[in-house]
């Protein structure tokens, strides 16, 4: 799969993320924002939780993007992005 495809289906999927898993798909960054992946790659999706989400949204939305990717995710919260790695996802990140 493609950034390109993988862009426009996170793209057709944020009115579902936001009703049902309390978040906001922002981009995805790492080697498929780079367009570096391989086989063994997962995709890094970064999102930002609404007030009030919970960790069971957060593994429940991994568990959703999965399905609708086929490959398999890791879903970052934006609050949780550690100051040293910050600066890595902002470079590579490519907004939904």
């Amino acid at each position: 799969m493609t950034k390109n495809q993988i862009l426009e289906i996170l793209h057709n999927l944020k009115e579902d993320v936001s009703a049902n898993y309390k978040a906001e798909i922002k981009g995805i960054f790492g080697s498929y924002a780079r367009e570096e992946q391989n086989q063994n790659s997962d995709i890094d999706i970064l999102v930002e939780f609404h007030k009030g989400a919970t960790l069971l949204d957060l593994v429940r939305l991994g568990y959703f993007l999965e399905d609708r990717l086929q490959i398999k995710v890791d879903v970052v919260s934006q609050r949780s992005v550690r100051k040293e790695i910050e600066d890595d996802i902002y470079k590579d990140l490519v907004y939904v």
